[in-house]
């Protein structure tokens, strides 16, 4: 069968194509493509087993997790900053400078 195995950093992604056998889990699919042995200057974006965050087409799934035809395994790296601090700053930052309060006016 045919998977991908898909590893992103912040400038970089590598996609790896490879033919596992039937009952191959994404823990054997991360050994072949030898991301498991794979050692970066930043711990964090090293593959722990069990630790590292995986998934198939983006939903989450354990490393003992079998492998069907056509899938492609994702493997996660931390987050930089909380998506909700980002947000966050985007909306400030977009905010105009010279801000007025609005005057609520009733009609009599």
């Amino acid at each position: 069968m045919d998977i991908e195995v898909v590893y992103a950093l912040q400038d970089d992604q590598t996609v790896f194509e490879l033919t596992m056998t039937e009952g191959a889990t994404v823990q054997d699919a991360l050994q072949a493509c030898g991301l498991l042995d794979k050692s970066y200057s930043d711990s964090s974006l090293n593959i722990i087993p069990g630790q590292t965050p995986v998934g198939i087409f983006g939903e989450k799934v354990t490393y003992q997790e079998l492998l069907r035809d056509g899938d492609r395994v994702e493997v996660y790296r931390p987050l930089q900053i909380d998506p909700m601090q980002a947000r966050r700053a985007r909306a400030q930052a977009q905010k105009p400078a010279n801000k007025t309060k609005p005057v609520n006016r009733l009609k009599s």
